[in-house]
């Protein structure tokens, strides 16, 4: 029975990028920022928990290494939008993360909203709300890794890693060494057949 599970469940997940197309991805989006920026002026990186932050880190080391006046310890931050979120009386049990703000604050800068998969937009809006809180950015931009569609709120993203059409049905994972133990990658999981489960 075991043999049969791993068949299935190499089955059901397909590896769509690699350690080093992630690393191209996030190196690519830098590139992008910056220039959409016009340089790193004013420029506020804000990571999503929990794998948007680790790519935002990585995204502001990116910039740093490019324009060496983005200094990732005035401009990088986390953003928990948890208390935010329209789901939270069917999904209560979900772990708050800390809020951490550039030491300079968010008035007046051009932030931009780090996540790892962009699927409904409902966890960007709950972003854009908690944003309200902290400050009044000059400006509210999106990167993502991923983008698979399925909208159901009026949101894009200005930067995409990769754009993956998916089925409804089916799940993508962002899977980072850090958080996840296993080489950074991003997976689809697709429904066992006929039983609507996932592996």
């Amino acid at each position: 029975m075991s043999d049969t599970r791993s068949v299935s469940s190499a089955a059901s997940r397909r590896v769509i990028l690699e350690s080093a197309d992630i690393d191209r991805a996030l190196t690519r989006i830098a590139h992008e920022i910056l220039e959409a920026n016009r340089g790193a002026q004013n420029l506020v990186i804000l990571g999503i928990p929990r794998r948007g932050y680790p790519l935002a880190q990585r995204l502001a080391q990116k910039i740093s290494d490019t324009d060496a006046s983005f200094s990732p310890a005035m401009s990088l931050g986390q953003l928990d939008i948890t208390m935010y979120r329209d789901d939270l009386r069917s999904k209560p049990g979900r772990t708050l993360e800390p809020t951490h703000l550039p030491p300079l604050g968010l008035d007046g800068k051009n932030v931009y909203l780090i996540d790892d998969v962009l699927f409904s937009g409902r966890t960007i809006r709950a972003a854009l709300d908690a944003l309200q809180d902290y400050g009044r950015p000059a400006c509210v931009r999106l990167a993502v890794l991923v983008d698979r569609g399925h909208r159901q709120l009026p949101i894009r993203a200005d930067h995409v890693g990769k754009n993956l059409p998916t089925n409804s049905d089916e799940s993508v994972k962002v899977l980072l060494e850090p958080i996840d133990g296993v080489a950074d990658q991003v997976v689809i999981i697709q429904p066992i057949e006929g039983t609507g489960e996932q592996l």
